[in-house]
């Protein structure tokens, strides 16, 4: 018997539930306790966000309510109201021009109607809306929540009604009897029969492998591999839309299909596609009086770089500009950047590495602590064997004579026994693609960095290794360079860390940040959304973690990683970026993006035996602000879930039994990643612990690991010499052309070995779109609506979540006024905020480019 059947048979009152003041309200004003015949009235509002300027009409839109208590015999199913439609609606303005309307109806129900815990909405209007929620009040004060945040397409296109059930959830086996064939049916429909073209309004989660990058009708040089499916290019599964390869619609008009329920709201959608234009205007259009050099390919000084964040920019978009733009983006949305553009006289921020000291970023210690608290602090590990070598054991050829003489007073066996010795290391990966790499323009290597742990908790580096492929996969040509303070020996030194900056800077975007969030997450939301219930409570806890994640990624495709997209255009890779990210998929692990095992494996933290302490690991720096910020988090989210799925699984066997579940967890490991599926790491979905912590490390992907990889990235990567993305020449070698010019004027070479100026301006713009917070974002300890889950006890847990989140941003902060904890703002002077769990104190201020906040979801 169902949580709602012994209710109903229950004669003890039934608690109040608050009600959302943005959802559907739908008011029983009657006593339940009547006659059979007798109706009852119940009264509702529906809230849709929608681009019009009028309100749509209400008589087109009509709702039937579902008992799901009361079984209908004839159907088997639970007994469904009249269809009553919306009255004239009440609108109020939105962001971005958005408008929200407040539609109001009567249903009229028979007395022992039961318990409403689903709808059914049919749209005969010719357009679509978003409705937004939904929620019903019984005469005894319970509300009744519907989150909704779906689109509604017209009947004429979907051809079918759309259901929605109530914020209760049920495990499978505790359906009620009313709900059972619902249920089952909802399931079928999303997740189709596998064939067929997909339509904008379809709202079908299949597979498909990523056979959309590439572009053959554009020429031979636009082929790229599918990747997915193979051995040679393993990679994980996106959502599928049609029988082949995608047909790509034109770059930049943001409509490429995912199911209807993954698309933006109208005013998400209207924002991002805001801020791309505004960065492209404001990065890729010159300053008005540098306009007789825009031909020039390289910025000419430092000084004219800077000029990039100036509001004196140009009006015009003309020549080399508009000729690369044109290679991105269709005519008509290059009409509109131009429009745009004339209009546009705003100045964006400073990017912090710069704001304070336009120096900073030179500094060989805020070179170090970016890898422990910039935008990419996942890549360093802690040295364990020296002198480094690769898997043919060919070693480096960096001495440790040389490494000694800067240790300290330590020796170097001495420093690496007490973990004081760590690397960088951008080596094995790239050495097989170098030549073909350094044959399309660009010059790179591939590196190693050893850094010291000082006493005072910061990284001094050592020395960098830069290398190239000799004349067979045994030999390698190797360079060492030290660091030094002037003279020309600085001046090499400042090249050969820009070389190291590009390479961390691919694996930042094509590795940590793309593949390690992004594409390894949208598998997990296909398999939710196929195979558990939107009435499952796995499925109510994961939903908000993928909010935005589907259409994002598939605007990536389109846009970023497609073949002349962005990345292959600003990175040094190339056309061959994704065959990379295949490469090191082949290497990842899910148990391994536990941050506790991250840390471990990469030596940056051991095991502690003490109990007591929730994370099982300690940190071998204890200044390494995104660790230590990041294990509060890790351990708050693992409570929450422990708490979460406690409540509904009772013991391991009630795990084992979950027939939705156990179908999750096989489809995501023999489909979503199911090139990984005979690898045996994946857990046994047979244990509590084995769900939770599952259920943890997605979380903690779709969140905090990702918040840390994004929302800094403007801060940093905004100012190209701090974190260029590729290299036009080598570090010079004596006696050569180039050395002559290099040692003439080392500022000008340094300049010229950085991207080119179209190449730098798109990806400053890039990290400017990245960077920013969206109006509708939802943080980490948030909800869309008060009222996400029927269940009180959940709702009380969750209240303490959000309370422990705040009380770990407040620790945070004060570790930030720490003045022992250097590696917290360095010589640049930024705080470690990208952990802060809110965004700010005021919802104005959560907007836009802030450097903080945790949301929910990977939503951009």
């Amino acid at each position: 018997m169902s949580i709602d059947e012994m209710q109903k048979m229950a004669s003890s009152s039934v608690p109040k539930w608050h009600s959302s003041s943005v959802t559907t309200k739908i008011v029983n004003n009657l006593n339940p306790i009547c006659q059979a015949t007798q109706q009852l009235t119940l009264k509702g509002k529906f809230v849709i966000i929608h681009n019009q300027s009028k309100s749509i009409p209400g008589k087109f839109i009509s709702v039937q309510i579902y008992s799901g208590t009361d079984v209908d015999p004839e159907t088997g199913k639970g007994k469904l109201s009249e269809k009553a439609h919306f009255k004239q609606g009440e609108s109020m303005k939105h962001c971005h021009d958005a408008h929200t309307t407040i539609y109001k109806i009567k249903i009229h129900v028979d007395s022992n109607f039961g318990t409403p815990r689903a709808f059914v909405i049919q749209n005969k209007y010719k357009k679509k809306f978003f409705l937004q929620s939904a929620s019903i009040e019984t005469s005894s004060n319970r509300t009744i929540h519907y989150d909704i945040n779906s689109w509604i397409y017209p009947m004429k296109k979907t051809k079918s009604d759309r259901l929605f059930f109530s914020n209760r959830c049920y495990l499978p086996s505790q359906t009620p009897r009313a709900l059972v064939e619902l249920r089952k049916e909802e399931l079928d429909i999303l997740r189709g029969n596998g064939m067929g073209e997909r339509k904008e309004w379809d709202r079908i989660y299949d597979y498909d492998f990523y056979n959309d990058l590439g572009d053959p009708e554009k020429g031979p040089e636009h082929l790229r591999p599918v990747l997915g499916g193979t051995k040679l290019f393993p990679y994980p599964r996106r959502g599928r839309t049609g029988p082949s390869s995608e047909s790509r619609p034109q770059p930049m008009n943001f409509g490429i299909y995912v199911p209807s329920d993954e698309r933006f709201a109208p005013n998400k959608l209207k924002e991002l596609k805001s801020s791309c234009v505004h960065a492209m205007v404001h990065f890729l259009s010159p300053k008005a009086e540098l306009l007789p050099q825009r031909n020039s390919a390289n910025f000419q000084s430092f000084e004219e770089l800077l000029e990039m964040f100036s509001s004196n920019r140009s009006q015009i978009i003309e020549g080399w500009m508009k000729d690369n733009l044109k290679k991105l983006i269709p005519v008509a949305y290059l009409k509109e950047i131009t429009i745009a553009n004339k209009e546009n006289h705003g100045q964006l921020p400073i990017p912090q590495i710069i704001s304070e000291n336009e120096l900073a970023w030179k500094d060989d210690i805020e070179f170090g602590r970016q890898m422990l608290a910039g935008t990419h602090p996942t890549r360093i590990q802690c040295l364990t064997t020296f002198p480094p070598q690769n898997k043919y054991g060919i070693q480096s050829s960096i001495k440790k004579s040389i490494i000694e003489q800067k240790l300290e007073g330590w020796t170097l066996s001495q420093a690496m026994e007490q973990g004081r010795i760590f690397m960088l290391d951008h080596h094995d990966y790239l050495i097989p693609y170098l030549n073909r790499i350094n044959a399309n323009g660009v010059c790179a290597y591939a590196s190693r960095t050893l850094l010291f742990l000082r006493t005072d908790g910061m990284l001094k580096p050592l020395a960098i290794e830069l290398s190239l492929p000799g004349p067979s996969p045994h030999l390698e040509i190797h360079r060492v360079f030290l660091p030094a303070k002037q003279g020309t020996q600085a001046a090499l030194w400042q090249l050969a860390k820009a070389h190291v900056l590009a390479n961390d800077s691919v694996y930042h975007q094509l590795i940590s940040h793309w593949l390690c969030t992004h594409a390894v997450v949208e598998p997990f939301i296909i398999a939710t959304k196929r195979r558990l219930s939107v009435m499952h409570p796995i499925h109510r806890l994961l939903n908000p973690h993928f909010k935005d994640t589907m259409h994002i990624n598939a605007l990536a495709r389109l846009i970023l990683i497609n073949s002349g997209g962005i990345l292959e255009r600003i990175l040094f890779p190339g056309e061959i970026c994704m065959q990379i990210s295949c490469d090191l998929y082949k290497e990842w692990r899910f148990i391994d993006q536990a941050l506790p095992a991250d840390l471990l494996k990469r030596g940056m933290a051991v095991q502690d035996p003490d109990m007591n302490n929730p994370t099982g690991i300690q940190l071998l720096l204890m200044d390494y602000p995104y660790a230590t910020d990041g294990l509060e988090i890790w351990v708050a989210i693992k409570e929450w879930v422990k708490d979460f799925c406690s409540f509904f699984y009772k013991d391991n066997e009630a795990i084992e039994g979950d027939v939705e579940l156990q179908a999750w967890w096989s489809e995501i490991r023999t489909q979503g990643h199911g090139d990984k599926h005979n690898d045996t790491w994946w857990n046994q979905m047979t244990t509590l612990s084995n769900l939770v912590e599952t259920l943890t490390i997605l979380i903690w992907i779709a969140s905090a690991k990702h918040a840390s990889l994004n929302y800094g990235q403007y801060a940093y990567s905004g100012y190209p010499p701090n974190r260029p993305t590729l290299c036009r020449k080598f570090v010079p070698l004596e006696g050569t052309v180039e050395f002559g010019e290099f040692l003439k004027d080392p500022d000008k070479f340094f300049l010229k070995m950085l991207p080119d100026r179209f190449e730098m301006s798109l990806a400053v713009a890039l990290v400017n779109v990245l960077s920013s917070h969206t109006c509708d974002e939802v943080y980490l300890g948030c909800q869309q609506s008060p009222g996400w889950i029927d269940n009180e006890v959940i709702q009380n847990r969750f209240a303490e979540f959000k309370q422990e989140l705040k009380e770990i941003q407040a620790r945070i902060m004060q570790r930030n006024r720490d003045p022992k904890l250097k590696n917290r703002r360095g010589p640049a002077n930024i705080e470690y905020t990208l952990l802060y769990p809110d965004a700010a104190t005021s919802s104005a201020s959560k907007r836009g480019i802030t450097g903080r906040g945790i949301p929910n979801s990977i939503s951009i």
